[in-house]
């Protein structure tokens, strides 16, 4: 028996914006969901899922039916999103690589 997994009103409300936006950009284009479907090579329930803002797609599923219909994810220029991308990935290489919590506590009342 699965359980359904709790989702916070923001995560669903935002998987819903995006699924109407690569719904209206579909149509602008006058595609059928069965011809964007085949060009992403997934099934129309999947595209269909997507379109209502179901989280239990894929997000690279996800992502790449709104690149294929030109919905930005980011940033509409895409130079910005790679710089975002390297600032991001300088700034984890400067984290630890694990993060533990301490054993005991820590005694800094002087």
């Amino acid at each position: 028996m699965t359980r359904e997994r709790t989702r916070s009103p923001y995560a669903t409300e935002a998987a819903q914006l995006l699924g109407a936006q690569i719904s209206v950009a579909r149509r602008e284009r006058r595609w059928s969901q069965r011809d964007l479907a085949e060009r992403a090579g997934i099934t129309t329930d999947t595209l269909s899922k997507i379109e209502r803002g179901n989280l239990g797609v894929a997000v690279g599923t996800v992502f790449e039916v709104a690149a294929l219909v030109g919905v930005p994810l980011f940033y509409e220029d895409r130079s910005r999103l790679t710089l975002d991308l390297d600032r991001t990935r300088a700034r984890s290489a400067l984290l630890p690589q694990a993060v533990r919590k301490p054993r005991r506590e820590v005694d800094d009342d002087f």
